[in-house]
């Protein structure tokens, strides 16, 4: 018999029954009922309950075995009463009465319970994260994930796509986020920088000659944390293609991403890649206030400044007055009451606004009546005109928010989404996708009234060097991302191949032809050399996982996360290098100033 186990605790059933097995796993509890000692034996796989009575020869060994301790057991597997089996279990139809154990590794007192389902501290569960991964919903997760690698692999390579691996070490390039650098020992004074992405490297093995790339790929961003994003790393399916348009891309990527959230989507409605709209940037801000719209919930908002243009109510109508800006609706059907308006006004005041203006139409003695401060203010014949503008009725509402969108539409795209949730309107047994094309690829500083990339600087500008001679904040990229329940899931571009375009589009930016070929010369120059269109993409593994486990914190779906603080409790990390690594490297660091 093997030195460990027969079996997994996942494998014994009715078939067993009167064979000698041996098995190897973790306490996960122990139950005495009457002197007979009940344990539930963990490993991976599954949970097999194992007893022993005091006729047993190793029942006082048994009697100290304590939760989280390592042991083998060896037994007769005997076939529970019917009344006793437990169909949760797949080995609940048997038992394994002990007839020898072996203690293979001793716990101390525990920091976190593994049985049962108690709330820890982050801090506890990040420092103790081998302990927390045995939970058995850390289990399922990490599972859970390598199942849709493992997945996604098979699907790409079913498209004639091969994995090909890029450098880890590399040079500092501008993705959008800080990188993270490294010293050279060999080179003092010079930095390598950890990829932020394969950018350069997918498009260089285009330029090689290679038709279809793709790739599990770590990335390295020294970004700040949030809910839905590591500060550190993160891994991405990243893919490339030659002579290729951007719908050629969305034709590959989609069933792949499609048949992953078929295949572990628990059942849940997952939308038609034929039927994931294709919204531009400008719409989807202006009727969503985000350009990752969840399309689970059905409201979108209208532009109503007309409406309040030369109004009696002041605010608005001054505000109309002002360049830039606007005034929005936020549609809310079935929300017609004064409680819930309240309520949503007094959510915009915390997320920093002066509140939310509202309307609510209400029965009343001559039929249907609006109601509230906006509706006396502007009168019967505007509110009626902004109720037949939204389509909607008694019993429904409307929020309004003004300025420049820029100031307040990131609040009423979280107030959709508010608004969605709490009156029952947004499907929660779905995944609806939605493509977000013409992305603007400049932006400017408000403050400086420079112009930069707003999106990914390698991108194809929308009719090539015609288009770069005029407005800069005019010009759309062929940039495209896929938005999944609010969450961006897939971002990628039709790549600028044209040394000449590459060179003019990096000016307008700020970058002049030597800095661009400083920084980017191996991809300048390989344009030179017969570089064939291509575009691409990525999809981010991490919140992929986190929707198809229903979770909201992406930290439950990685194996070792940071902290919010960017730190490893469990490795100490970052830690304070010593005297001799710092001197090796030619490096000193600089105290801090208070």
């Amino acid at each position: 018999m093997h030195a460990y186990r027969s079996h997994t605790c996942a494998d014994l059933n009715k078939d067993h029954v009167g064979q000698t097995v041996r098995l190897a796993g973790w306490v996960h509890r122990i139950r005495d009922h009457g002197g007979v000692l009940f344990v539930d034996l963990r490993d991976h796989y599954g949970i097999t309950q194992v007893l022993c009575d005091p006729d047993s020869p190793v029942f006082s060994q048994v009697e100290e075995l304590r939760s989280e301790w390592c042991v083998r057991i060896d037994g007769e597997v005997k076939a529970r009463a019917e009344s006793l089996i437990n169909p949760k279990l797949p080995t609940g139809e048997i038992e394994v009465y002990i007839r020898d154990v072996e203690v293979l590794g001793r716990a101390q007192e525990l920091p976190l319970l593994v049985f049962g389902d108690q709330e820890y501290p982050e801090e506890t569960r990040l420092r103790y994260r081998y302990l927390d991964l045995r939970r058995e919903a850390m289990q399922r997760n990490m599972t859970l994930r390598s199942d849709v690698v493992a997945s996604i692999r098979r699907r790409m390579w079913d498209q004639k796509f091969r994995e090909f691996q890029t450098p880890i070490i590399t040079a500092s390039s501008p993705e959008g986020a800080r990188d993270f650098l490294v010293p050279s020992r060999l080179h003092p004074g010079k930095f390598y920088a950890l990829p932020q992405a394969p950018q350069q490297f997918k498009q260089l093995i285009m330029v090689s000659g290679f038709d279809k790339y793709f790739q599990i790929a770590p990335c390295f961003r020294d970004e700040d944390p949030r809910a839905d994003r590591s500060p550190t790393d993160f891994y991405q399916l990243d893919l490339e293609m030659s002579f290729v348009e951007q719908q050629d891309v969305f034709d590959t990527v989609a069933p792949v991403i499609a048949g992953v959230f078929e295949e572990f989507g628990g059942g849940r409605k997952v939308d038609a890649p034929g039927d994931w709209p294709q919204i531009p940037y400008a719409s989807a801000m202006l009727k969503y206030g985000t350009d990752k719209p969840d399309l689970r919930n059905p409201i979108e908002m209208q532009d109503v400044s007309e409406h309040f243009r030369g109004s009696g109510f002041a605010i608005f109508a001054k505000l109309l007055e002002q360049d830039g800006t606007e005034i929005r609706a936020i549609p809310a059907p079935t929300g017609g009451s004064r409680k819930f308006c309240d309520r949503m006004n007094a959510f915009a005041q915390k997320e920093g606004l002066p509140g939310m203006g509202y309307i609510f139409w209400r029965a009343g003695e001559n039929g249907m009546e609006a109601a509230g401060p906006l509706a006396k203010n502007i009168g019967p014949e505007r509110t009626e005109a902004i109720r037949q503008q939204l389509g909607l009725g008694e019993g429904d509402a409307a929020f309004f928010l003004g300025g420049k969108p820029d100031a307040f539409q990131r609040v009423a795209g979280k107030a959709r989404d508010v608004i969605g949730e709490e009156l029952g309107l947004t499907d929660q047994d779905r995944f609806a996708f939605a493509w977000i094309v013409d992305f603007p690829i400049y932006e400017k500083d408000e403050e400086t009234g420079e112009i930069d990339f707003e999106h990914n600087p390698f991108s194809m500008p929308q009719g090539g060097m015609a288009a770069l001679d005029g407005d800069p904040l005019a010009v759309k990229g062929w940039q495209y991302d896929l938005a999944c329940n609010g969450y961006e899931l897939v971002s990628g571009a039709i790549r600028n191949h044209k040394p000449e375009i590459m060179l003019k589009a990096f000016e307008l930016a700020g970058y002049g032809e030597d800095e661009v070929k400083s920084r980017f010369g191996a991809l300048f120059n390989a344009f030179h050399y017969g570089a064939p269109p291509h575009g691409g993409c990525a999809a981010g593994i991490d919140r992929i996982v986190m929707l198809l486990a229903n979770q909201e914190n992406i930290r439950e779906v990685i194996m070792f996360p940071m902290n919010q603080r960017a730190e490893d409790l469990m490795m100490n990390a970052p830690s304070e290098p010593t005297s001799d690594q710092l001197m090796e490297l030619g490096l000193r660091v600089m105290p801090r100033e208070e």
